[in-house]
């Protein structure tokens, strides 16, 4: 079979060809079904022999199989809770649910609509799941199922639920009122997704009474569009905020920045630490400086320097006291930016983990330190688990060893880029003259914060509101110049 190339056009390409591609289109569906089906078999097949394995060790019932989802994940390329998830999901077809495990196998089912079986019934006993398996993907259910749509493979599953055990449905109804909650995640764009998960009756209410709003709102030629106002009037309900004042919220934001991008006009861009609530990752140098003249304009900006060498390595912070744990913390969040140090892990980081483990002679210190999330600090625990730190560019990286000898790296992401050279058409601020010839800022900068310039310790105090001037537009960013205590080799 010829595969399209970059040169075919419409008229070059027989309808005999076009029809070879649909069929091989759905071939590799089915084959990548297939694969799905075999990467399940395996995931289970490790999790017993570990469990197996550390059963003999005496490794009590419940710490048994903790790292199988990192293993899972690392090899799949995806975070270790979409391993554990993953893993959770194959047993169940192999264990539970062998009709919808073999429809899966042969490419009948794609793994999404065979996960679907396995979360809608995960509140039935294993009787009454087998049942529903058998009746939706047994053999003769195989041309019924292919032809089905999503949503009502769903609702069949729902509707056979319910026949089996009413009171299983109900239980699980009223587990998921107790699971209501509010959740924030980063989007593009220093936005973020507000979620609320709340019942059903209670969210369609509340959804109604913005659209009203809405709509009598733009009767009475309002410009912004019907979503803005919806967005704009719930953040104001709920924060107690006047109409018109969505926008003067105050919020504390971590913002990872390089001298040259907040004081010097420079074009680096700037890090929101992902794992906070307003986490965002990358933003552009303009708007770092804006975030940093609206904290300014509302007497609420504070700097803490955070000293790298010209590799890229963090060495130190400045604090109000000696270096100590809170501030070895700081730079260890800082250094990962948020995010679980673990490969293709997108978890916040929980934990302040030792490369080494402390117990082994590690030293509770910067290279040997790490942050991870709860799940793969608890993996790394785990009996035939090894880590040890290396560099990988310059950078902190630590190579972890699985117990089945396999090797991954990971690498800490690269801070925002220091000052190197004097920047062409370096603007000082209001106030301000530029640097003298030849000469590079390198010492610390203060926004609305007071120095001591009798040792190397800057105390950061906001200045009292009630001295504060009222300022109107937008505000002028302004710093004070202390003298040098950099460390040698070290750039601000």
């Amino acid at each position: 079979m010829v595969l399209p190339g970059g040169t075919d056009t419409a008229s070059s390409v027989s309808k005999r060809a076009q029809a070879e591609w649909v069929d091989l289109l759905g071939e590799l569906e089915a084959v990548k079904n297939t694969v799905a089906a075999a990467q399940g078999r395996l995931a289970v097949a490790l999790d017993v022999a570990t469990r197996s394995e550390e059963a003999g060790q005496g490794l009590r019932a419940e710490r048994r199989g903790r790292g199988v989802p990192n293993q899972v994940g690392a090899a799949m390329q995806v975070s270790p809770h979409a391993g554990g998830a993953f893993l959770g999901t194959a047993r169940a077809w192999v264990t539970q649910m062998p009709h919808t495990f073999d429809a899966l196998r042969t490419g009948v089912l794609s793994q999404w609509r065979a996960t679907l079986l396995v979360r809608e019934t995960s509140h039935l006993t294993a009787e009454h799941r087998a049942r529903i398996d058998e009746q939706l993907c047994g053999p003769r259910s195989r041309a019924v199922l292919a032809g089905m749509g999503t949503k009502r493979l769903v609702a069949r599953i729902k509707e056979l639920a319910g026949q089996l055990d009413v009171h299983a449905c109900v239980k699980r109804n009223a587990k998921a009122v107790t699971e209501r909650r509010v959740s924030v995640r980063p989007a593009p764009d220093l936005m973020v997704y507000l979620t609320a998960l709340v019942p059903m009756a209670q969210g369609v209410q509340a959804y109604a009474q913005l659209t009203a709003h809405a709509k009598a709102a733009k009767a009475t030629g309002d410009e912004r569009g019907a979503g803005q106002i919806m967005a704009d009037t719930l953040i104001e309900r709920v924060t107690g905020r006047e109409p018109g004042t969505a926008d003067d919220v105050p919020v504390t934001i971590n913002l990872l920045v390089s001298d040259q991008t907040l004081l010097a006009g420079g074009d680096e861009p700037a890090v929101v630490p992902e794992g906070m609530p307003g986490g965002a990752g990358t933003v552009p140098a303009p708007v770092a400086r804006n975030l940093v003249a609206h904290g300014i304009d509302a007497d609420a900006a504070w700097l803490r320097a955070i000293y790298v060498d010209p590799h890229g390595r963090l060495l130190a912070t400045t604090s109000v006291s000696r270096f100590h744990p809170q501030g070895l913390a700081v730079l260890l969040r800082a250094r990962e930016q948020g995010i679980c140090a673990s490969s293709w892990c997108d978890a916040p980081v929980r934990h302040l983990d030792h490369v080494v483990p402390h117990v082994e002679g590690g030293e509770t210190s910067l290279a040997n330190g790490q942050g991870l999330c709860a799940r793969c600090n608890h993996a790394k625990q785990a009996p035939g688990w090894r880590q040890k730190t290396t560099e990988v560019d310059g950078r902190h990286g630590v190579e972890t060893i699985t117990p089945t000898g396999h090797t991954y790296v990971s690498v800490a992401p690269a801070p925002p880029e220091p000052i190197r050279e004097t920047p062409p058409g370096w603007t000082p601020a209001v106030g301000m003259g530029p640097p003298g010839n030849g000469r590079i800022p390198r010492s610390r900068y203060s926004i609305g914060c007071h120095t001591r310039p009798r040792n190397t310790t800057i105390t950061y105090r906001p200045r009292s509101r009630r001295r504060a001037r009222r300022r109107s537009g937008r505000a002028d960013i302004s710093w004070g110049h202390s003298p040098a205590h950099t460390m040698p080799g070290t750039r601000a």
